[in-house]
């Protein structure tokens, strides 16, 4: 079957269905899986109707630069994965065959000693080279997708300059994603933009006095959404 149509709403609850327990289309990494699909998305999912989708659409927008180096196979169609997709990671290994027990090797009338003395040394073994694997493993940093509403003094507000400061704001462990302008009354319009932010660099409580201190334009800021990745 896999992934066809992603602008109707049967192709969209097909990729939210598909997202809800994994964070990539396939493996456990982003790869040319995510590309193909996330591009053909022109506009992120709506968050209230698609939530598992819209989480992975901003989380692979952190990775659009990318796009070319990630790995897998660019010449495939995202039609190629999703549901019944034959190909399930992006790099499918070989899984090693069972080794056959050897009845030769089963002493049938060793002591509960000796059986016990080398399992417990296996077992220290494979601990010892568990945690070593462990402690040299990076944690990855704590992401969190947010949408933010930006409003405007008034009707007469130029939105684009609006935006242009919004995203003037550079910070280590921001990035700013799509946005568009959402109708609340008397013609006024306001900025709602999704963001992906790293928690323990970027502080929600600054980011937005760093907004609002663009008083020309800045009325008020709202968090709208906001989801851990």
């Amino acid at each position: 079957m896999g992934f066809s149509d992603l602008v109707s709403d049967a192709g969209l609850t097909i990729l939210n269905n598909w997202v809800k327990t994994r964070s990539y289309i396939v493996g456990y990494s982003p790869s040319q899986a995510d590309v193909k699909v996330f591009q053909q998305l022109k506009t992120p999912p709506a968050p209230e109707t698609y939530p598992f989708a819209w989480r992975w659409y901003n989380h692979i927008l952190t990775f659009e630069s990318e796009f070319s180096t990630l790995p897998g196979d660019p010449t495939k169609d995202h039609t190629a994965y999703g549901p019944e997709s034959a190909e399930l990671t992006v790099n499918p290994a070989k899984a090693p065959a069972a080794e056959e027990e050897d009845d030769d090797d089963v002493d049938l009338f060793g002591s509960d000693d000796e059986v016990d003395e080398e399992a417990e040394k296996l077992k220290a073994e494979r601990l010892a080279e568990y945690n070593k694997k462990k402690a040299g493993k990076v944690k990855p940093a704590a992401k969190s997708i947010v949408t933010m509403d930006v409003k405007p003094w008034d009707d007469e507000t130029d939105m684009k300059e609006l935006e242009s400061s919004v995203r003037s704001i550079e910070k280590d462990g921001l990035v700013w994603g799509a946005s568009k302008l959402v109708a609340v009354g008397f013609g006024i319009k306001k900025l709602q933009i999704n963001l992906v932010v790293e928690d323990d660099k970027i502080s929600l409580d600054d980011l937005q006095a760093d907004i609002e201190g663009f008083e020309d334009y800045v009325q008020s800021t709202d968090i709208a959404a906001m989801q851990k990745l």
